[in-house]
């Protein structure tokens, strides 16, 4: 049975958040996976875990990752895994290596699109031992059937479906430590903007 998720035992996994594939989601507001997936980077520095970044072809249509990236995690943006095309990045040996490396039981994951870049890496690294949250807000599809198979078939391979905001509230434990503080502002300001 796989550890409860903390900050301690849990890498960040953000998979071809690339500028033209973000262009692809459909059944969620582009600019709302966009934001989550930012938020789940600040969400990363704040604890100060690790972060594991890959794209695929970025000189072709999927274009360069979220420059966004790059700003709040350089190191891991200039480490990003760049694949050549394999569309499964855990397939990938650079990628499950650089995975492995961060010694981690516990992966969040999210990416684009959900039902390509998403669902195949998600299953094999539960079937590889890990436990696996997808952050459904911060991935996407072009349709929402190929959206809701994935998700299906992501749950029936053991893979845990969770949302943005409820995985910083499960990662916090504890509103009131300094962490915890910098993570409400983070839920107000930036994943639910409309609060704040």
């Amino acid at each position: 049975m796989p550890q409860p998720f903390t900050s301690e035992n849990s890498a960040l996994l953000l998979i071809d958040h690339q500028v033209g594939t973000m262009q692809l989601i459909k059944n969620i507001s582009m600019e709302d996976a966009k934001r989550n997936a930012i938020a789940l980077a600040k969400m990363a520095q704040i604890f100060d875990m690790p972060v594991v970044m890959t794209s695929s072809q970025e000189d072709r249509v999927q274009g360069p990752l979220l420059p966004e990236l790059e700003d709040l995690h350089p190191g891991a943006f200039a480490d990003r895994i760049k694949r050549p095309g394999v569309v499964n990045a855990w397939a990938y040996p650079p990628f499950k290596t650089a995975v492995e490396a961060t010694g981690r039981s516990n992966l969040i994951m999210a990416g684009v699109t959900t039902d390509v870049c998403l669902v195949f890496p998600a299953i094999d690294a539960v079937e590889a031992g890990f436990g696996v949250q997808t952050v459904m807000d911060a991935s996407g599809s072009p349709f929402d059937l190929s959206e809701e198979m994935s998700r299906t078939r992501m749950q029936k391979a053991g893979v845990i479906l969770t949302a943005t905001n409820t995985l910083i509230a499960e990662l916090a434990q504890d509103w009131s430590t300094p962490e915890g503080q910098q993570l409400i502002g983070l839920l107000f300001s930036d994943v639910i903007p409309t609060i704040g």
